[in-house]
């Protein structure tokens, strides 16, 4: 990885805890029940007052979306976070050849990596890919379908562009386990600068070691607990089902056990697999950073338990939450500038990544810091 760029919204389009509970009261189809429900979740959900929503929301538009203003909402982070890379990393648009696009929910023709081709002028034989319906995870499989393509092809360019578009499917009905997706979801997204070209060495600040997707799909139980669907009354939305965290769990657990032995030295591998049932790993014997997926407060403290994290380890993930919410696929990313952010990254660190998604989804990877992190401008 060359560099990545985040996206940071306008003024304009901060969510306080005001302007959320201005938007909740304008759904007429909630009770005094469900007006309750709302606020006690967004005080307790651990988003802070500064997160970004879409400005057709903020001003009233929910009901009736618009595709101007979806493509709007999206656009706004990719020409944000893809002017800033081409600006800092001297790479003309030019020279890219290969783009991945992650969009979940949102899916126009032409493509959106059509439009990021027609708006940069980018060269006809462009690999791109326009990736949808994967979930928060999919940033990191973006980042997967590059490595293989990689594999065949040498000294190339590539552009991995992940973000979500909220405007087009904010839930207007009255059911609880789809109304939390207004709550916990905000605006932001982040663009990655990779290549396979040795002469660039020198200009890298991670190196991938290794990427492990794994896919519960054919589970019933797993595939249903995060899912989009239209209520009774015919409001479409997300729901979350209260099985999520166990399905969560399931995931990342069988997902971890073909990463790890690739990450961990032997010796712990074997010292593991000698004890008895229901030892832990120290996953600090190989890896010194974790970015796990800020999908909520209580997603957050399950994995940091279940790994033996402690605060420190947790304070990223936590902190990317407060200040910027669930960011869907592009949140590992902002995980990633706290970290520069606060000079924790040093040459030969090492970084798990996280990420977990509808599906249901486990996607994680692990990078190799190749030189001292201290920029200013995170």
């Amino acid at each position: 990885m060359i560099d990545y760029q985040c996206y940071k919204g306008k003024k304009e389009m901060k969510l306080d805890t005001q302007q959320c509970a201005k938007i909740v009261w304008r759904n007429k189809n909630l009770r005094v029940q469900d007006y309750k429900f709302l606020l006690k979740t967004m005080v307790n959900s651990g988003i802070g007052e500064e997160t970004y929503g879409p400005k057709s929301i903020i001003l009233g538009e929910e009901e009736h979306p618009t595709l101007v203003g979806s493509l709007s909402e999206v656009e706004a982070v990719f020409y944000d976070t893809l002017d800033s890379i081409f600006s800092r990393s001297n790479i003309s648009p030019s020279q890219v050849d290969i783009l991945v696009v992650t969009v979940s929910v949102f899916s126009p023709v032409p493509s959106l990596a059509s439009r990021i081709i027609n708006r940069y002028n980018m060269r006809s034989d462009i690999k791109a890919f326009n990736l949808s319906g994967m979930g928060c995870s999919a940033s990191l499989i973006g980042i997967d379908l590059v490595q293989h393509l990689f594999k065949t092809q040498k000294k190339r360019i590539a552009i991995v562009v992940s973000t979500e578009s909220l405007s087009s499917h904010w839930y207007c009905g009255k059911e609880g386990s789809m109304m939390l997706s207004n709550v916990l979801f905000r605006v932001g997204g982040s663009s990655m600068l990779l290549t396979n070209d040795r002469d660039r060495k020198n200009h890298a600040i991670l190196k991938l070691k290794c990427i492990v997707r794994s896919h519960l799909a054919s589970d019933d139980e797993a595939y249903n607990c995060c899912m989009q669907i239209e209520d009774d009354e015919g409001y479409e939305g997300f729901r979350l089902k209260k099985t999520l965290p166990k399905v969560a769990g399931r995931a990342l657990m069988k997902n971890l056990r073909v990463l790890l032995p690739k990450v961990l030295p032997l010796w712990v591998i074997i010292r593991y697999g000698c004890l008895k049932s229901g030892s832990k790993i120290n996953l600090k014997t190989g890896i010194e950073h974790f970015c796990i997926h800020p999908g909520g407060r209580a997603v957050i403290d399950e994995v940091g338990t279940n790994l033996g994290l402690n605060d420190y380890d947790l304070e990223p993930s936590r902190m990317t939450l407060h200040r910027f919410g669930n960011t869907s696929s592009g949140g590992l990313w902002y995980i990633l500038g706290y970290m520069e952010a606060k000079k924790r990254l040093k040459k030969g660190d090492r970084i798990l990544m996280i990420s977990l998604g509808a599906g249901f989804k486990s996607n994680s990877c692990v990078w190799e810091v190749t030189r001292d992190l201290d920029r200013t401008n995170v």
